[in-house]
């Protein structure tokens, strides 16, 4: 959803077939090339086709920025960070697996809690209850704003804004 929104508020061209691994469009923002990518595989092979397209563009992984959801971060929070471990994210760890570096900013968007009687699964691709739908609208329009600014300005200063509170 969050790549789609980017795409559509920086004019991005259409999305395009990768390997039949995944998507990807272009767009020209703040002065720089912005690339946009969809993995269309398994979250846990996520890395697979990330990899192959970021090696492809000849993109840095300290260039790259992943966007996920989160069960650890309650409904439409967000959490940037700069570096780390995947934190038990299957398709962080396949793609720190693939790029073979942790040196990769993510950007973490709350889907939670999980209820306690629910597999992990099930939750994640239920769908959200009204106050739950807007609570995550809410920090899909605040992972928008966040992305923009690491855009124009970088990493830190969209820590320090997002981060806090």
């Amino acid at each position: 959803m969050l790549a789609d929104l980017l795409a559509e508020s920086l004019g991005a061209g259409p999305w395009k077939s990768w390997e039949n691994s995944g998507e990807y469009a272009r767009a020209d923002w703040a002065g720089r090339e912005i690339c946009l990518f969809k993995p269309l595989t398994y979250m846990n092979n996520s890395g697979l086709a990330v990899s192959s397209y970021v090696r492809f563009k000849k993109i840095p992984p300290q260039d790259v920025l992943v966007c996920f959801d989160d069960l650890s971060l309650p409904c439409g929070k967000i959490r940037i960070r700069k570096t780390g471990s995947a934190g038990g994210q299957n398709g962080m760890k396949s793609v720190i697996a693939h790029l073979g570096t942790q040196d990769i900013a993510r950007l973490r968007m709350g889907i939670g809690p999980q209820p306690g009687f629910m597999d992990a699964a099930d939750f994640v691709l239920s769908a959200f209850k009204p106050d739950e739908k807007t609570l995550f609208n809410a920090g899909l329009a605040t992972a928008l704003d966040a992305v923009r600014l690491i855009a124009e300005q970088g990493l830190e200063p969209a820590m320090n804004k997002f981060n806090a509170g």
